[in-house]
């Protein structure tokens, strides 16, 4: 299917079907929406030769039925990363043609009037020169904190005023139309929001798709979108988990986006306070924006607390005390919902951490990371564990029963002490103190990722802080000389990440190697899979199968899998004919 079928324009259409135009055609008895990949003279008759010396009559070819929309949803620029994205994710290149197309049928509206951009020096002047001349900029990090917003617009101005356009990627909607919404500050009508129900998106993508000279905001999903003369990419916070695909195919925002600007030949600037190990480990050029990344970072030793002391520690209730009786507000941070808290000894209060790989381990007897035992405590052999941390509803009675009844509330509340998650971050006022009261949990996680995610997760914490001095972010860990700690404290990302890339190089983990998770079910002939799977090639290991719940699953792991994707697409396309459900995660973030 990935090679498509052959059909003839029919005079009356002729002109109108292009690369990237939406069609319908004939296909088995009934007709079905296609995508043209390409176009040009028919195909030459099969010419007899010695082992066919009478060659049958060729068919002729079905006629296209209809053009839908009034312009093409992909570029032919686009097509090259189109298939090295589908290749990557292994999945079929229909599905990475889909998500070029708007909710709707595209159109072509009128040119909007744009107005004028002032001049401006921009933070990264040479990838904005690069753009605004129609030229490729190898990607650039910039570390921004509180104007990230103000940065990105300086960055884009200069493609704009040059009649080309550019493309902000943000991890949620809430973010993309609070961006879209500073942008429009500097850069006025010439922003579109890639948001909203079926119709305004497909408003926007029809904007985007036909005008030049625009500042595209959105989501993940407008990465996919046939922007005009896109000239740069800004990725904020490139390494958060938004920027990645849930569903089939997984595809993360940072390598469609990079594969497209080497085709399309467009610059590529990522925007955050935490960098991304890929691009670390990339050597990518980094610019720094004047300024803290994120406010001081104060680090609270529950080492010294007596056991049983509650999840808040006396030194962090006198900081919300305190800065209450200020007028707040106050943010109190639990770690992501659905982990499990850290825990230490209750006889010695050494944190509990795996004695092999040293992640943090969920109650039991095995570490759920390398299966190592656990055994007592590495420190005094005590076998009594507590938690350090729970869930925002025991905290809420906790804080309550020191501070005061209707003092205390969710993010919604609006009351001077907050109590929430990371999906409350995009909502929260500028800050007077926040507390994050169980780090360890989200450092010490089992996912290999954990130490980047923490920090990434942290900073986020600490940049809602507002202006001001006497602004900060306590952090309560048992384990206050983890490297992540000594980062937030710097206020330096760098190290910590140059460090977490020699480990994964000696242990030949993402990004040093490549890892691909694969799941099976619904049909009971998983045989092309297994066979596929039975002599991977040099390099490569296949771990598994995994049988659990009807559903077989493999971790594939290696230097380069290209060799093992070419062989695995036809089978997971044979398990998939066959009725198989197959989910693939390419560069998972939990294993």
């Amino acid at each position: 299917m990935d090679e498509g079928y052959l059909y003839r324009v029919p005079p009356q259409l002729a002109g109108r079907v292009a690369v990237g135009s939406l069609v319908r055609v004939p296909l088995g008895g009934r007709t079905v929406r296609g995508f043209v990949v390409e176009s040009g003279p028919p195909p030459p008759p099969v010419a007899p030769d010695a082992l066919f010396p009478a060659a049958p009559p060729a068919r002729p070819l079905k006629d296209v039925a209809a053009v839908l929309g009034e312009q093409p949803v992909f570029t032919p620029a686009m097509l090259p990363a189109l298939r090295g994205t589908a290749r990557r994710y292994l999945a079929p290149l229909s599905a990475a043609l889909a998500r070029t197309a708007p909710p709707n049928l595209p159109r072509r509206p009128p040119p909007p009037a744009l107005p004028s951009i002032p001049p401006a020096d921009g933070p990264v002047p040479e990838a904005s020169a690069a753009a605004a001349a129609g030229r490729f900029h190898p990607p650039v990090q910039l570390l921004a904190g509180r104007d990230r917003a103000r940065l990105i617009g300086e960055a884009v101005a200069a493609p704009l005023r040059a009649g080309k356009s550019a493309l902000v990627i943000a991890p949620t909607a809430a973010e993309a139309a609070d961006l879209a919404h500073r942008l429009r500050r500097r850069l006025g009508r010439r922003v579109t929001e890639a948001g909203g129900d079926a119709a305004a998106l497909t408003e926007a993508w029809s904007r985007a798709a036909s005008a030049p000279g625009l500042a595209v905001v959105g989501t993940m999903r407008a990465m996919w979108w046939p922007v005009r003369d896109l000239a740069m990419a800004v990725l904020a916070d490139e390494g958060r988990r938004g920027m990645k695909e849930r569903r089939t195919p997984t595809v993360a925002a940072a390598f469609h986006i990079r594969l497209r600007a080497r085709e399309e030949g467009f610059a590529v600037v990522a925007a955050s306070r935490v960098p991304t190990l890929e691009s670390v480990a990339a050597g990518e050029e980094t610019v720094r924006a004047p300024g803290r990344l994120w406010p001081p970072a104060e680090v609270v030793d529950r080492r010294r607390e007596p056991p049983g002391g509650g999840v808040i520690t006396e030194r962090a209730r006198a900081a919300i005390r305190a800065a209450a009786r200020r007028g707040g507000p106050v943010f109190v941070f639990q770690h992501r919902r659905g982990y499990s808290p850290a825990a230490r000894c209750a006889s010695c209060r050494t944190l509990r951490a795996c004695p092999e790989c040293g992640s943090r381990p969920d109650p039991g007897d095995r570490c759920p990371r390398c299966g190592a035992a656990l055994g007592g405590c590495p420190s005094c052999g005590g076998r009594r564990f507590e938690p350090l941390g729970a869930g925002t509803g025991r905290v809420m009675e906790e804080l309550s029963g020191k501070l005061g009844a209707g003092m205390t509330g969710d993010v919604a509340s609006g009351r001077t002490v907050m109590v929430g998650t990371e999906r409350d971050l995009p909502h929260l006022p500028p800050l007077r103190l926040a507390v994050a009261t169980d780090a360890d949990a989200l450092v010490r996680h089992p996912g290999y990722r954990a130490g980047e995610e923490a920090l990434t997760l942290l900073a986020r914490v600490a940049g809602r802080l507002g202006r001001g001095s006497g602004r900060r972010l306590m952090l309560q860990t048992a384990d206050p000389e983890h490297p992540v700690y000594r980062a937030l404290r710097d206020g330096d990302p760098l190290p910590f990440l140059e460090g977490e890339a020699a480990v994964r190089r000696r242990l030949g983990l993402p990004p040093a190697g490549e890892m691909i998770l694969l799941q099976a079910d619904g049909t009971d002939d998983l045989s092309p899979l297994r066979e596929a799977l039975r002599e991977v090639p040099p390099g490569a290991t296949a771990h598994g199968p995994i049988e659990e719940g009807g559903r077989s699953r493999w971790l594939l792991q290696g230097p380069d899998l290209d060799p093992l994707r070419d062989k695995l697409r036809p089978a997971l396309a044979r398990v998939r004919d066959g009725g198989g459900r197959v989910r693939v995660d390419a560069d998972p973030r939990d294993i």
